[in-house]
């Protein structure tokens, strides 16, 4: 069973602004100040909010491709009593990044862990939807692959809670195409792009619509984009 090491460091989880730099909390900048070291998706996305803040901790890249190699490294640090802070490019780490990884590491080992918490695009595209939020599923990104995709759509046919999906530009009106034919023409969904930053779009309307408004140019698929989707309406009889 691991135990905690009054000598081990701590693992800091530390949410960083999706886009606008005033969204971070006091907690988080005196924490990423405080740390022995700040481990990140990618060093250059981190340099403009550390310049804005004055903050000067070193930093090391972790990611997808070096997180295996990388974690024994980061566990042996907090091992030896260093505090480390994850942050990952934008928004809570540990959402479709590689701090899942390091946290369940560190879990094995006995390290204890801290979440700053703070923005994340996923839950404010979901509370300005209009759409239900008292039971919500988050789907991330579909499958690549055409034929897994539509299988997922299928599946989620059904699905009573509300959705919400990640998406690419350059995949978004192929998604919201399969979405039309999965779930219907007339089901309610938003679209959310850019959140929080200079270009902040929000459209809401029907799956049909929200294509049209794609289609015609009204909405620009740059940036990064959030869908949210309503559930299966349940018919209650008598």
């Amino acid at each position: 069973m691991p135990y905690y090491r009054m000598s081990s460091g701590r693992l800091y989880l530390v949410a960083t602004p999706i886009g606008n730099l005033g969204d971070i909390t006091l907690r988080a900048i005196e924490v990423l100040k405080s740390v022995d070291l700040v481990v990140c998706e990618d060093t250059r996305y981190s340099a403009r909010l550390f310049k804005a803040y004055g903050i000067k901790t070193r930093c090391d890249s972790y990611h997808d491709f070096n997180k295996e190699k990388k974690t024994p490294k980061l566990i042996r640090l907090l091992l030896n009593g260093k505090h480390l802070a994850l942050i990952s490019d934008a928004g809570t780490p540990g959402i479709q990044d590689p701090a899942y990884y390091l946290v369940r590491e560190a879990i094995a080992q006995g390290i204890e862990i801290t979440a700053i918490p703070g923005p994340t695009a996923i839950i404010s595209a979901l509370i300005i939807s209009g759409l239900p939020t008292d039971r919500f599923v988050f789907e991330g990104f579909l499958p690549r692959r055409q034929g897994k995709r539509k299988k997922r759509i299928q599946e989620l046919k059904e699905e009573t809670r509300t959705m919400i999906f990640c998406e690419s530009p350059q995949r978004i009106k192929r998604t919201l195409q399969e979405f039309l034919e999965g779930f219907g023409p007339d089901r309610k969904m938003v679209m959310a792009r850019e959140l929080t930053k200079m270009h902040e779009q929000i459209k809401r309307g029907s799956i049909s619509e929200i294509l049209s408004a794609l289609n015609n140019g009204e909405i620009i698929p740059k940036g990064e984009i959030v869908v949210v989707v309503e559930g299966r309406k349940i018919c209650r009889h008598g």
